[in-house]
């Protein structure tokens, strides 16, 4: 009877310890009506317009980058997201952040950015840090993919160093960081690129925390 009941807690402890946790709750981080849980320039940049986040505008060149950023901090999680980029003028170009802060005195972030735009769709971008590509998609997955100047659906998943781009459920990039001094958490945002006449649109951003 003492042998069976401690293999019984043995059991018992072992399935204690390999217990999948449950996942944690999706989060909303637009509610459709305000900004609240973001800042930025939401006096000539972005504004909201049907339910969704617009940035830039048609009656003027974008001057510089800017960026709309959640105030809150993640680290590991499958972002979704829904954007639609048009433009007819100079460098029309968004791009989504992950993992990135804001420049002390600047309007620019640092950080991974999930790119935007003709020649750049699905990215991945590291912004004002080496400030060039870390991975590229192939020009045929791009064009069987992406619908240009309608809406798309981005997916970023990151987990530890593995960061892993799609679009309208196409793979992208699958990148894993190799250098281990790069912060792996951070802030969520949305850009505005400089130089172009040009309207960004995103809604149902929709974060799911991983493990």
């Amino acid at each position: 009877m003492r042998s069976l009941l401690s293999l019984l807690l043995s059991i018992g402890a072992a399935c204690a310890v390999t217990a999948v946790p449950a996942s944690a709750a999706k989060i909303k981080l637009f509610d459709g009506k305000s900004f609240q849980g973001w800042d930025g320039d939401t006096n000539q940049t972005f504004h909201i317009k049907d339910g969704m986040i617009v940035g830039g505008t048609f009656a003027r060149i974008q001057p510089k980058n800017e960026f709309l950023a959640t105030t809150a901090r993640y680290t590991n999680f499958v972002l979704r997201a829904k954007f639609k980029l048009t433009g007819n003028e100079g460098f029309v170009n968004s791009g989504i952040q992950i993992r990135s802060e804001r420049v002390p005195n600047d309007s620019e972030m640092k950080g991974y950015q999930a790119d935007i735009g003709e020649g750049w769709f699905g990215t991945l971008y590291d912004e004002s840090r080496r400030n060039k590509p870390m991975a590229k998609p192939s020009e045929a997955a791009v064009k069987s993919a992406v619908k240009v100047g309608d809406w798309n659906d981005y997916e970023i998943r990151c987990q530890g160093p593995h960061i892993v781009l799609k679009i309208n459920g196409t793979l992208m990039v699958d990148y894993t960081e190799a250098d281990a001094s790069l912060p792996q958490h951070g802030r969520i945002g949305i850009q505005v690129h400089g130089g172009g006449r040009t309207e960004v649109f995103f809604k149902d951003l929709v974060l799911e925390p991983l493990p």
